[in-house]
């Protein structure tokens, strides 16, 4: 399929006036959530796939806004017939809590004073981040997600969101990332924080409506941006090649094209980032941890976790080796939850997860096209035997369901009727459930492939399958449409998952 923009976009805010407790235990409130979609949410709502962003990223993940040169930072991955199919998926990118890209924050205003939070504002961490992103999606009125995605501090948020609402995710992909921090990544923190906060015009955080330490951010993107680059990647882009001169200049001007590099990126940082922000989210990402401290094992943090995982790594990444990424994994499998891990072979660092978008599309699609009956169904009222024709009727307009199963009175399944059968029923004063229901219905047990699934409506002719255990039980029902809109029909891709 061809692979397309989702065009223009526009960044739409809610307010969250009851705000949420933080883990810190201080009330936050209200709270400004600045998000973009992308794609349509099916009648069902169960195509949600919320994508989280790393440290300086922000809502704007795909698509164009007006005026602007580039599209957003994950539009090689999101829009028709990517990776993130929006074409059957609906996409939700919200910027985190105590960022700068609209949603509340230290540059925020304080209701309280008037003037922005600066080192007012409380710390937050990861957990919520992904509480915010709960109201969002309750705001939204989606229950449950099909999938949550994300890299680097976007993984963190991913896998807190299986441990936070466990009920309410079906698949997860953390992309570079870890379950805890490690004392490198804190040290790499603290020496880009230092950096901020020993530039004078921090001025312990109120520096808003003056000079904003540009210096200090600056020099905190460098440390940063060396750690999200690998050596591999280093030496074949720069090398040791100099920066406009034929020789060394034996002076402390910039020499060496990677310095010049570095200086870019650092002041081309400060132009789009708050100082504080960073040092606020820079922190949440050293207090990650799901064991508690320690308090629990890994496997026990996903004791309750009901998804199920795709755990990326990156082969050169240095900042989130791959050997954190397969504790994950080794700590789920302990748990009898289904997980998968696969690297992606780059010499680019931590940042391939940006820049790779041919492997890691491969790796996303394959891995949601082995969506089973399980992780689509949908609820759907259940009818009984002697159920008046009116009834059923009633209960259709209502729920707006076109197929609806019939059960015994110990909730076994022994029929199904269709509108079509109710409107024939009530054309020629049918009153009993029994002589217009089907009584021989094409079902589907829970753990089936839709591939199975899609084949049995082909071959019946028909466009929704009841769900039962083996017990007889009802579960739920899937239809044709659901399947239309989250899978493509021709079967799977092979997999690259890797025994670890």
């Amino acid at each position: 399929m061809r692979e397309e923009s989702v065009g223009h976009v526009e960044t739409e805010k809610y307010t969250c006036s009851e705000g949420i407790e933080l883990e810190s235990g201080k009330k936050l409130e209200p709270i400004e959530i600045a998000y973009e979609t992308y794609g349509q949410l099916n009648e069902e709502k169960t195509n949600a796939v919320l994508i989280c962003h790393a440290l300086s990223g922000d809502a704007h993940a795909a698509g164009w806004h007006d005026g602007e040169e580039k599209p957003g930072w994950w539009d090689n991955m999101i829009g028709p017939g990517k990776a993130i199919d929006t074409e059957k998926y609906f996409a939700i990118c919200s910027n985190i809590l105590g960022s700068c890209k609209g949603t509340t924050g230290p540059a925020s205003i304080n209701p309280e004073t008037g003037e922005p939070y600066g080192l007012d504002f409380p710390l937050v961490t990861v957990s919520d981040m992904v509480k915010v992103q709960k109201k969002l999606l309750n705001h939204l009125k989606i229950d449950r997600l099909l999938a949550v995605i994300g890299g680097s501090l976007g993984g963190m948020q991913a896998l807190q969101w299986t441990i936070s609402y466990p009920e309410s995710v079906r698949f997860c992909i953390p992309i570079a990332t870890t379950a805890r921090s490690s004392p490198q990544q804190i040290a790499f923190n603290e020496v880009r924080r230092r950096a901020v906060m020993s530039d004078p015009k921090w001025n312990q955080g109120d520096y808003y409506g003056s000079e904003p330490p540009r210096d200090g951010l600056s020099l905190a993107r460098m440390i940063g941006h060396i750690t999200f680059l690998s050596e591999e990647s280093m030496r074949q882009k720069f090398g040791r090649k100099l920066r406009d001169k034929e020789k060394l200049g034996f002076d402390f001007d910039i020499d060496f094209e990677v310095e010049s590099y570095l200086h870019y990126q650092g002041d081309k940082f400060v132009e789009r980032f708050d100082a504080n922000s960073y040092l606020y989210i820079t922190r949440a990402i050293d207090y990650f941890d799901l064991t508690n401290g320690g308090e629990r094992t890994l496997s026990g943090a996903f004791k309750e976790a009901k998804s199920k995982f795709l755990v990326v790594t990156i082969t050169s990444d240095w900042l989130y080796p791959p050997y954190q990424s397969k504790q994950i994994v080794r700590a789920l499998k302990a748990n009898e939850v289904e997980a998968s891990y696969t690297e992606i072979r780059s010499s680019y660092g931590h940042d391939a997860f940006l820049v790779e978008p041919g492997q890691l599309g491969h790796m996303i699609t394959d891995f949601l096209s082995r969506i089973s009956v399980r992780d689509i169904l949908v609820d759907v009222p259940i009818i009984g035997k002697d159920t008046p024709i009116e009834k059923a009727a009633e209960i259709m307009v209502e729920s707006e369901f076109t197929h609806i199963p019939v059960s015994s009175k110990d909730g076994d399944l022994v029929g199904i009727v269709t509108a079509w059968d109710v409107a024939r029923a009530v054309a020629e004063g049918i009153d009993s459930m029994n002589k217009v229901m089907t009584a021989e219905v094409i079902t589907a047990a829970p753990d089936e492939s839709i591939t199975s699934v899609t084949g049995k409506m082909e071959k019946h002719n028909i466009s929704a399958v009841p769900v039962i255990e083996k017990s007889g039980k009802i579960l739920g029902i899937i239809t044709s449409d659901l399947i239309s809109r989250l899978v493509k029909r021709g079967g799977l891709s092979n997999s690259n998952d890797q025994e670890i």
